[in-house]
């Protein structure tokens, strides 16, 4: 079913990039449906630094953190909600703290922010990369490292095929094994042999034998290549050879805050020696010879994300219907209690908060993928669907977004007491409500059995009227409608039911 909202038209879309070492915003104007980058910010927040051993930020990264996105923000004045995209990574996924910032962060910036799973941060770094390389019909490796995480893929074409993130980062190592940034021999082999056993891991999964290009796509990658160039080592690639003579000046100067390197940005000396430890481990894990670098990455990727979804192109759309063949859910209900989803949303979207395409959507997937759990057991099928969709990989979702989804799934039916129900006034609470009474009205599933119904929302509870005379003829119906009433009673919330 095609969404009646129009898609807006848009010429300027922007991504926001939070990573544990930089903080990102690249703009772009969409001419003839492509990607024209005009504008970027850069700031080296290092807000990984600030992770202490308890997993809490410090004050000092949160500041600055507010500081930059502050700043970001008055760039980004009076783009619509829908040309922006703000996503956040590693950091925000492992700090106990991050609800508290994310709220303070969202407010700074202007938009909301989404914190990604790692490997949804690898597909779209894939994507951001693949656009600005050359069409090629082999294999490419691309290398993400980041401030505390690194990013494996492998791909062909614009489709990544394989994906991992690992827990280490050119931030977090550095901080780990240079924290004073003295650099010497053993700190040096003990940060390898820690990334190498990492990527031990997935080793199997990476080795030559899947991929004929690898390439760099991190700040790491592109200064490790840098000063090889003008170090006079390479063209500009990385080489074996290469990151073993980076290893030796390092030792020789003994200290990251003393480095004098062409090519070396202060910022960036702080973190060298942990990253070039990550990717002399990733070199040798994988048998790499030789990588070349790209200037794009995951701000990129997000871009072609927002513009996919201006030409309906979703991937989110495809990801869901890809868990309804998987699942082998029910394609003629899952048609019937959308197309009664959908009536009742209109008659109450007045009073949505959130745009009313994005209710839509979160409305659509949920009843697609609301039966997903009758595949591992019929009992409890609706827990079992959320438990899918909450710790699935779900290529193009946030992790908010999953968390919405198994929400509004896991309250498809029976009591409601024992989930963490949202205030009435909160959309996702209309859109339970919208969503179990589409059900409940199909349970025979059979094709136009429901009556007519108007559905109304003020601020004391819900009403549903029905058509005169249809409860009596349909008792089962009336009987779910009751247990429903009782349901909404047992949370305070009253449901009205009227003829």
């Amino acid at each position: 079913m095609v969404l009646a909202t129009q898609k807006p038209i848009l010429s300027e879309i922007a991504a926001v990039d939070l990573g544990s070492n930089s903080f990102r915003l690249q703009l772009a104007r969409v001419v003839d449906g492509q990607l024209i980058f005009h504008d970027s910010l850069r700031e080296p927040v290092r807000l990984g630094a600030g992770l202490g051993k308890d997993k809490r930020l410090d004050a000092d990264a949160q500041r600055r953190a507010i500081d930059c996105l502050k700043r970001f923000g008055e760039r980004l004045r009076g783009l619509p909600p829908q040309a922006v995209r703000a996503v956040a990574t590693n950091t925000f996924r492992v700090a106990k703290n991050s609800a508290e910032l994310l709220a303070e962060a969202e407010a700074a910036l202007g938009f909301p922010i989404e914190i990604i799973a790692g490997r949804e941060e690898a597909r779209m770094i894939f994507v951001g990369v693949s656009h600005s390389l050359p069409a090629a019909t082999h294999k490419r490796l691309v290398i993400d490292i980041g401030g505390g995480s690194t990013e494996f893929i492998i791909g062909q074409g614009l489709e990544p095929i394989e994906m991992e993130s690992l827990y280490m980062g050119c931030v977090s190592y550095s901080l780990r094994f240079f924290p004073d940034g003295k650099i010497t021999e053993d700190s040096l082999v003990k940060a390898q042999l820690a990334a190498a056993s990492e990527i031990q891991n997935i080793r199997k999964n990476f080795s030559t034998l899947s991929w004929h290009e690898a390439v760099g796509s991190s700040g790491t990658a592109r200064s490790l290549g840098e000063i090889m160039r003008l170090q006079g080592v390479t063209d500009g690639a990385i080489t074996h050879a290469g990151l073993l003579h980076l290893r030796d000046l390092l030792l020789k100067g003994k200290d990251s805050k003393k480095l004098q390197l062409q090519g070396l940005s202060p910022d960036r000396a702080a973190v060298l020696p942990g990253g070039l430890c990550i990717m002399l481990a990733a070199f040798e894990a994988l048998n790499i010879d030789h990588m070349t670098t790209a200037s794009s990455a995951l701000r990129e990727g997000v871009l072609y994300e927002l513009l996919g979804r201006m030409h309906h192109q979703d991937t989110r759309e495809e990801t869901v219907n890809s868990f309804m063949r998987r699942y082998h859910v029910d394609q003629d209900q899952v048609t019937r209690v959308q197309k009664l989803a959908l009536a009742l949303l209109d008659q109450v979207d007045d009073n949505l908060s959130m745009n009313k395409e994005t209710a839509e959507h979160y409305l659509i997937w949920a009843v697609k993928l609301h039966e997903i759990g009758i595949s591992i057991a019929h009992s409890g099928y609706h827990k079992h669907s959320a438990y899918i969709v909450e710790n699935a990989d779900m290529p193009g979702f946030s992790k908010m977004e999953q968390l919405t989804l198994g929400l509004l799934v896991r309250a498809q039916r029976r009591s409601l007491t024992k989930i963490t129900l949202p205030p009435l006034d909160d959309d996702r609470c209309l859109l339970i409500m919208v969503l179990r009474l589409a059900i409940l009205f199909h349970r025979n599933r059979l094709d136009d059995s429901h009556p007519a119904l108007e559905l109304m929302r003020d601020n004391t509870g819900f009403s549903l009227a029905l058509e005169s005379g249809w409860l009596k003829d349909n008792p089962l119906t009336e009987a779910e409608l009751s247990n429903e009433v009782a349901y909404w009673k047992d949370v305070s919330i009253p449901l009205l039911i009227s003829e």
